[in-house]
């Protein structure tokens, strides 16, 4: 076992580690170590728009499944998420979707510092708008493009009509502070080529001599002295076990999974947990692991009369298109348009998100979508249902048990129902009228709730955007430090108190910019 000494040590490169390993190495003096368990990011495959749906399993991702869910037929569930240089940034599908002020606003109830107020100039110090920015929604100088989409489907601009002749609001952008309404998507490309948080935070800082990056190395305990994190043990690509030493922070970027998967690997957390794993508890604290809550998704599918979706992605002239002029159904990110719903009048927030897909995808075809087809994914964006994470065993590299929990609140399900119904009326508006045949298998065009309700218990998934296992108030204080530890925080989706309404990629990057101050504030004694 060898020791190497840094000043901080990240584990998890990640959407909030390429972040911090940027913000902390900007100080010289700073000497850093960026740990990630999975290779580069120099697959082509990467930089590829619409790539990320042949990405979401293999090399680049840890391939998790949940417990059997009771409320889904017994099914467990694939969640995935980014086992690569950039993380998920790197395999996901690009959507630059932040959420409704009133999510932040939320935290705030947690702890303090974490209102819409105090987040949104972390969202602009991020952000490089690219195309229209009205009403200055977004920053435009930072590192993270943000981009329309290079050549919009022909159904999408007739979803977005479809949307109007349904009564919902037009808005100017999508990520406005009152997000209801619809708009089209924005994406974190840079001329028509994925934009991931490598690309923006890491490559940029990757050549000072003061950041060391290690990939393919799996974290398997952060170490203690007394109440004092001081480092991390962890698995080279050779097989080596190995330890850095933190002489100021260890800071836990690995995810919603990972990150209470690692504390409780450490013996930091529940102590009931903790001992029906073997594992020795060095630092009880009840909250790690809990609070799971993920996005539970049921899509609507039909036919498309007109050969124009994107069933021919895959065709090889336009992999040529896209190697040409990076145009073309491979520019496409799938999700190319959002509206955001209210289940029920009188709601102050959206609770409903509908993603149009001028495509099929769907596990239902693993090999592809018999015909020309559209769909909605229909997301339950604030769900009142909680899972949790805990370990399997004291074995680092065995799998933890993942269970979400999925529609064990009662009120889930009927919002859910009530989503697919309005998914159904914007399906039979007159704009989409000339691109929508009859129902696409697995849907059958059911309509009544109590139909629609086993339709979504045999086929609702997840939109893969697990948050909460280390929540600020619980886990964390409002400095994102573990609490009753020193020299360790949590920077990652698991501290969102309240999964947001709308995609984590863009609040980590936020999360992650405001850590970044919060730690350089607490180094020089401010």
């Amino acid at each position: 076992m060898t020791d190497d000494t840094y000043d901080y040590v990240i584990v998890g490169a990640g959407s909030a580690g390429c972040v911090l390993a940027n913000r902390l190495t900007a100080d010289p003096s700073a000497r850093v170590l960026l740990i990630e368990s999975g290779p580069p990011d120099d697959d082509p495959v990467v930089k590829i728009p619409l790539g990320w749906s042949r990405l979401m399993a293999g090399p680049y991702a840890w391939e998790h499944y949940t417990t059997p869910q009771p409320q889904l037929g017994d099914r467990r569930i694939y969640l995935p998420h980014g086992r690569v240089l950039g993380g998920s940034s790197s395999i996901n599908a690009q959507m630059w979707v932040r959420g409704h002020r009133a999510d932040f606003d939320s935290w705030n109830e947690a702890a303090d510092g974490w209102s819409y107020k105090d987040v949104e100039p972390y969202f602009h110090r991020a952000e490089r708008r690219a195309g229209s920015n009205l009403g200055g929604v977004y920053g435009t100088d930072g590192p993270m493009w943000i981009s329309e989409q290079r050549e919009p489907n022909v159904t999408t601009a007739a979803f977005l009509e479809a949307c109007g002749q349904r009564g919902l609001r037009r808005l100017s952008e999508l990520n406005e502070p009152d997000s209801i309404g619809y708009a089209p998507t924005p994406v974190n490309q840079y001329e028509g080529e994925r934009w991931s948080v490598a690309d923006a935070y890491l490559r940029p800082a990757a050549t000072r001599p003061n950041l060391t990056i290690i990939t393919e190395a799996t974290a398997h305990a952060v170490l203690l002295d007394g109440p004092r994190a001081v480092g991390v043990r962890y698995r080279t690509a050779q097989g080596e076990i190995r330890t850095a030493r933190a002489e100021s922070e260890v800071l836990l970027c690995a995810g919603a999974i990972g990150s209470p998967h690692l504390l409780m690997l450490s013996g930091i957390g529940p102590a009931g947990h903790l001992a029906d794993a073997g594992i020795p508890l060095r630092h009880e604290l009840a909250a790690v692991g809990a609070n799971l809550q993920d996005h539970v998704t049921c899509s609507l599918y039909v036919n498309c009369p007109q050969p124009v979706t994107l069933l021919g992605a895959t065709a090889p002239e336009q992999m040529e298109r896209w190697q040409r002029d990076r145009r073309g159904l491979l520019s496409s990110v799938g999700g190319e348009a959002v509206a955001f719903v209210n289940s029920r009048p009188g709601l102050s927030a959206p609770d409903l998100e509908l993603i149009f897909v001028p495509g099929v995808q769907s596990a239902h075809y693993p090999d592809g979508a018999p015909g020309h087809g559209l769909m909605i994914g229909v997301v339950l964006l604030r769900p009142d249902s909680r899972g949790s994470v805990r370990p399997a065993g004291p074995d680092p590299e065995q799998a933890p048990i993942i269970d979400p929990g999925y529609l064990t609140a009662p009120a889930d399900l009927p919002r859910l129902v009530n989503g697919l119904a309005i998914a159904r009326e914007i399906l039979a508006a007159p704009a989409l009228a000339p691109y929508v045949a009859d129902p696409m298998a697995p849907w059958r065009g059911a309509s009544n709730p109590d139909e629609l309700g086993q339709y979504i218990r045999d086929n609702a998934s997840t939109i893969f955007h697990p948050t909460g296992t280390c929540r600020i108030g619980e886990v964390v204080d409002s400095r994102l430090r573990v609490r009753g530890l020193a020299g360790l925080r949590v920077v990652d989706a698991s501290v969102m108190p309240f999964v947001n309404r709308g995609h984590p990629q863009a609040v980590v990057v936020a999360i992650a910019e405001r850590a970044g101050d919060l730690i350089r504030q607490d180094r020089s004694g401010r």
